[in-house]
C-alpha cells in the first residue's frame, strides 16, 4: 500500500508552479461535486483536486465532495449477467443537487454505459440522453458543469489472461469483456467533446490515459494502469487528476507531504460514505457510512490537522 502511494505521490504531487487565478473554478465557489462510477468512486483523483484546492486557497474552505458509486451508469442500462441491474444516476442526482447545493458539478460516465457490448447506436442514444438529463438538471440549479470523457480499457491484461470476448459472442459482461471495448469508448468521447456550447468545461481523460500507456509501453510492452482493463491505479488516478487541474488552470497538482495527503484522502472517505448513505441509492452491498452527524468530530480532526500542515 505505501508502495502504491509512493507511486502515486510522486507522479501526482509533483512540483509544478502554483498559478495565481484559476481558469475555471469560480471565485465565489464554495462546493465541488463530483459524480461517476466506482473510478470516481475509489477517490484517488478527486483527493489530488482536493489538495491542490486547498493548498491554492487555504482560506476559502471550498467543500470537495466525492459521491461516485460503484456500477452506476447515466444510461440506465446493464448486461444480462450482472448481479442486479446497475443503479442510474437519475434515480439519486436530484436529491444529491438539493442536499449537497453544489457550485460546481463534475461528471464522469461512460465506462460501464457501453454495457461491455460492441457498440450500439441504440446504446449510444441513451448514453447521450442519459448525459443531456444531467446538464438539463445540473443546468437548472445555477451550478457549473464539467463533462469529463470516460477512461480508457485497456484490453491488454485481460487479452493475457483470456478473458476477452470477440465480436459475433452471444454475451459480454464486466467478467467478459468485448475485446475492442476501448472504440465503443472512443466514440463515447469523442461525442462528450463536442458538447463545449451544452456546459461549462469538457475534460478529456479518455486521450492523457491511452497516451500515458503507449509511452510507458515503448520501455516495458506488458505495462498497465488497469489489471483489469477498467479500474485505473492509482498511477492513473495521477493521470487524471493532472490532466482535470490542467483544465482548470492550475498546471497540475501541487507538492505535498505523504501525510497530508493521506489526510485529505481519509476525509473524503468519511464524507463519501456519509452522503452517499444521506442521498441514498439502489446499489446493493455498498458500505454503509456514518451519519453525517456522528462523522462530524472524525471529519473535525482530521480537518485540524490538514489545516496544521497547510499552516
Amino acid at each position: 500500500m505505501k508502495k502504491l502511494t509512493l507511486c502515486f505521490l510522486a507522479l501526482s504531487f509533483c512540483h509544478q508552479a502554483i498559478a495565481a487565478e484559476p481558469k475555471f473554478l469560480p471565485t465565489d465557489a464554495k462546493r465541488v461535486l463530483f459524480l461517476g462510477d466506482s473510478i470516481t468512486y475509489a477517490g484517488h483523483y478527486v483527493a489530488s483536486v482536493d489538495a491542490r484546492l486547498r493548498v491554492e486557497h487555504p482560506n476559502r474552505n471550498i467543500e470537495v465532495l466525492n459521491l461516485g458509486l460503484p456500477s452506476e451508469t447515466c444510461s440506465g442500462l446493464s448486461e444480462p449477467d450482472h448481479p442486479y441491474p446497475r443503479p442510474n444516476v437519475h434515480e439519486r442526482l436530484s436529491r444529491a443537487l438539493a442536499k449537497f447545493k453544489p457550485d460546481v458539478v463534475v461528471a464522469c460516465y461512460g465506462m460501464n454505459d457501453g454495457i461491455y457490448y460492441p457498440f450500439s447506436e441504440d446504446r449510444f442514444a441513451k448514453y447521450k440522453k442519459g448525459i443531456g438529463a444531467i446538464i438539463k438538471k445540473v443546468k437548472a440549479t445555477g451550478a457549473k458543469l464539467v463533462l469529463m470523457t470516460p477512461p480508457a480499457f485497456d484490453p491488454l491484461p485481460l487479452k493475457q489472461q483470456g478473458k476477452l470476448r470477440p465480436a459475433g459472442s452471444e454475451k459480454f459482461a464486466w467478467f467478459a469483456i468485448y475485446e475492442g471495448y476501448d472504440d465503443v469508448l472512443t466514440k463515447y468521447s469523442a461525442w462528450i467533446m463536442q458538447q463545449g456550447k451544452r456546459v461549462d468545461l469538457l475534460i478529456d481523460l479518455h486521450t492523457p490515459v491511452i497516451e500515458y500507456v503507449a509511452q510507458k509501453r515503448k520501455t516495458n510492452p506488458k505495462f498497465t494502469m488497469s489489471p483489469d482493463g477498467v479500474h485505473v491505479n492509482r498511477e492513473g488516478h495521477a493521470v487524471i487528476s493532472k490532466a482535470i487541474l490542467k483544465a482548470w488552470g492550475y498546471g497540475g497538482p501541487s507538492p505535498v507531504k505523504e501525510k497530508f495527503a493521506q489526510l485529505v484522502e481519509q476525509r473524503e472517505v468519511l464524507l463519501r460514505d456519509g452522503w452517499l448513505t444521506y442521498v441514498g441509492h439502489k446499489r446493493p452491498n455498498t458500505k454503509v457510512g456514518l451519519s453525517l452527524e456522528n462523522a462530524k468530530p472524525k471529519i473535525a480532526e482530521l480537518e485540524r490537522q490538514i489545516s496544521g500542515l497547510l499552516k
